[in-house]
């Protein structure tokens, strides 16, 4: 077949769809400690603003703190606003070149507020999940028109595109479940 319809790359976008959203649930604060809550955090080092991986190492020492050594020294206070600014609610404390964070507890109010930014990015994957489906169709419509596949072809791809769209919403669920009961644990 010679049309522009390819379902691998129609599996690849959803996919990228997945990693988007898996990565912005990541980034959402639970009761307990993970380096990736600090990835979306820039600091302004050597006269640019850096991801804040790229001048410490986040690690992980215990389930309610976090560890962020920070390779230069002189970029220790940088590190330190860069964290007290990006609003999530840490106050590292500095031991030298070594910023402790301990997790606050969540309380029951901000538990449900962080489940509903993980349902809004759930709903946002899926609809791009619906955006690559919607593209896949629209092209194999066009095959149809442009006579490059039968009516039957254009029928049976649909089905698996639709096929696919499925598998992918259902792993935004459960990604989304497994962020929500992850939230929820006290």
């Amino acid at each position: 077949m010679s049309n522009q319809f390819d379902m691998e790359d129609i599996k690849h976008r959803m996919s990228s769809a997945i990693t988007s959203l898996k990565k912005e649930l990541s980034g959402l604060r639970t009761g307990r400690a993970s380096a990736n809550l600090l990835d979306s955090i820039m600091v302004l080092a050597y006269g640019q603003a850096m991801p804040l991986n790229q001048v410490a190492t986040v690690s992980v020492p215990e389930p309610r703190a976090l560890a962020v050594q920070v390779w230069d020294k002189s970029m220790v206070n940088a590190v330190d606003k860069a964290i007290r600014d990006a609003n999530l609610g840490l106050s590292p404390t500095v031991e030298g070149q070594i910023l402790r964070i301990r997790m606050p507890e969540l309380n029951e109010q901000r538990r449900r507020e962080m489940v509903k930014i993980a349902h809004k990015y759930a709903e946002e994957g899926r609809v791009a999940v619906r955006h690559v489906r919607r593209d896949g169709i629209d092209a194999l419509k066009k095959a149809l028109k442009d006579k490059l596949i039968s009516e039957d072809d254009e029928k049976r791809q649909a089905a698996d595109v639709q096929k696919v769209t499925d598998q992918f919403v259902a792993e935004v669920d459960a990604a989304l479940a497994h962020k929500e009961k992850e939230v929820m644990q006290i």
